[in-house]
């Protein structure tokens, strides 16, 4: 085999090597749900949510993404007195998120922006 040869098929070699090496550290994302909600969890959650809405309070059921990966945020809009909206038809859309597990960590991805937010005291479960 030529100089030339060796050193293409070393550089082959090298190349799938690294490959195959790095493959094994990549955390794969799965989607998840929170396994033994908290206090803690809850409002760590809520303030992720939040912070993903550029702060805007937010209010979330207790089992809020225990059940199901993605959470749904519908805006409020004010009402009269019998529950009619004062605005008329609701044009907003809803944002979204979902709770992925990634190797031993609990993410939450808002889907519109990407933004996503480690949440350290919450333990999740692939669902």
């Amino acid at each position: 085999m030529s100089a030339g040869l060796e050193r293409v098929a070393a550089a082959l070699f090298a190349s799938q090597l690294l490959s195959t090496c790095a493959s094994g550290f990549a955390q794969p994302e799965m989607l998840a749900i929170i396994d033994k909600p908290t206090q803690e969890s809850r409002a760590e959650l809520a303030q992720a949510v939040s912070d993903g809405l550029n702060g805007a309070s937010v209010t979330l059921a207790d089992d809020a993404l225990t059940r199901d990966s993605r959470l749904i945020i519908e805006k409020a809009h004010p009402r009269d007195a019998s529950g009619v909206p004062l605005s008329g038809r609701d044009r907003d859309k809803p944002e979204i998120f979902r709770l992925v597990k990634s190797g031993e960590r609990c993410v939450l991805v808002h889907e519109r922006t990407g933004k996503r937010t480690t949440l350290a005291s919450t333990r999740c479960l692939p669902k």
